[in-house]
């Protein structure tokens, strides 16, 4: 089974909801980021950058820091901008974002499933950043950004989920993106109701948040290791529930910053010998598994592996990430480890392949790799194998909006 648990959710009041949630802070361009600050009083980037304005600060990322995180809150829950549900509830969440529409259920994900490997994962964290995360949790007491979680759909779940959004939504608004944003409180019986149909489904699989669920389950072994209470709700961490068939995954595509010695010919007679090249007109997508287009200079190439590179038994060595990696990021261009190296920029599927032929145009990047997307069944595979995809493998979506549901692990 796979258990969602309804939750007192901390939320924006209905007239300030379009003002306060906001994608996370990271996201933004320091300009955007010091324009948004200035002019909304009620966005919650507030709350996330504590200290805006002040002459003296605190050290990022350190304990002084988070409790100013934590003032922040409590200060925006004292003014009313935020509000705090009665009783344990679930709630429908839909954006349409270009007429795609992703409806899925924002409840609690369960820290004994992710332990029990009932919640699947296929991306290794970082220590360090687990870490951090966990720090930060056990300090402010609440989580804003939820982890996607992708399930298998069944028939009921989504007669229920049609059912409970013909009422009319407590928020609708849109974004200065032209991302639409419905949410639907649901009532106490309708989220037992939803609950219990869940629990049909045998497993979910983490398509993005890894080291945001990573942390809330060592909190709680930190706090058993110190002895000391783990409040019900902190047994849980925020979540967003989607059907598998509905997300979007696009690619991570790879601009590098040298060609570790070799002029453009030499490199690109060195891809011959490991697969076929040839000469595109244009930028462009490649259309199928294990093309990989490339732009070096101005000029773009598509190469194809020869079949004996591809291991098409294995979840892993067959993924384009890890061919590209393999096959010319190691040992061509020495890269030896994608998570460290200062060389490599990883771009999301969702930007043009105009910008990243503007920035080897630039002199910044000598190369650039575009991936064909992964598939989530290639995703399951992996997660179900217990193995780890390449880092920056997929970019999923929809991206929800950081404030909109505060889950607060403090019950």
């Amino acid at each position: 089974m796979a258990e969602i648990a309804p939750f007192k959710a901390i939320r924006p009041v209905r007239d300030k909801v379009h003002l306060v949630a906001t994608r996370p802070y990271y996201s933004y361009k320091k300009n955007v980021l010091k324009a948004k600050l200035e002019d909304n009083p009620f966005t919650f980037l507030h709350i996330i950058n504590p200290e805006f304005g002040n002459d003296v600060k605190t050290k990022p990322n350190s304990i002084e820091r988070f409790k100013q995180v934590k003032n922040r809150f409590d200060e925006f829950i004292k003014k009313g901008i935020l509000i705090k549900e009665d009783t344990a509830r679930i709630y429908i969440y839909r954006q349409t974002k270009n007429g795609q529409t992703f409806t899925g259920i924002i409840a609690g994900a369960s820290i004994e499933e992710y332990k029990s490997d009932k919640i699947k994962k296929h991306e290794a964290t970082l220590t360090s950043r687990e870490a951090m995360f966990t720090k930060y949790l056990d300090v402010v007491g609440f989580n804003a950004e939820p982890v996607l979680l992708s399930y298998k759909g069944n028939e009921q779940i989504e007669q229920l989920l049609f059912q409970y959004t013909e009422d009319r939504p407590e928020y609708e608004f849109t974004t200065t993106d032209c991302i639409k944003h419905e949410l639907w409180v649901l009532s106490e019986n309708n989220s037992l109701v939803l609950k219990n149909a869940f629990e049909v489904i045998e497993a979910t699989y983490i398509a993005d948040g890894h080291h945001r669920s990573a942390s809330s389950v060592r909190l709680v072994d930190e706090l058993e290791n110190r002895n000391e209470t783990v409040n019900e709700s902190a047994n849980y961490f925020l979540s967003f529930f989607v059907e598998e068939n509905k997300l979007k995954i696009l690619e991570f595509n790879r601009l590098v910053k040298t060609l570790n010695g070799y002029d453009e010919n030499s490199f690109l007679h060195g891809l011959k010998a490991l697969g076929t090249l040839t000469q595109l007109v244009g930028a462009s997508h490649p259309s199928e598994n294990h093309q990989i287009h490339i732009c070096v200079k101005s000029s773009w190439y598509q190469f194809i592996p020869f079949d004996y590179f591809i291991e098409s038994e294995h979840p892993v060595k067959s993924l384009d990430s890890n061919l590209l990696t393999e096959l010319i990021l190691t040992p061509i261009l020495g890269i030896k480890d994608l998570k460290t190296s200062d060389q490599i920029e990883f771009v999301p599927g969702n930007e043009s392949l105009q910008s990243m032929e503007q920035k080897i145009e630039s002199g910044k990047f000598q190369v650039g790799f575009v991936l064909f997307p992964a598939t989530i069944e290639q995703v399951k595979r992996v997660a179900d194998h217990g193995l780890n995809m390449p880092p920056k493998s997929t970019w999923v979506e929809p991206k929800l909006r950081s404030g909109l549901t505060i889950y607060s692990i403090n019950e």
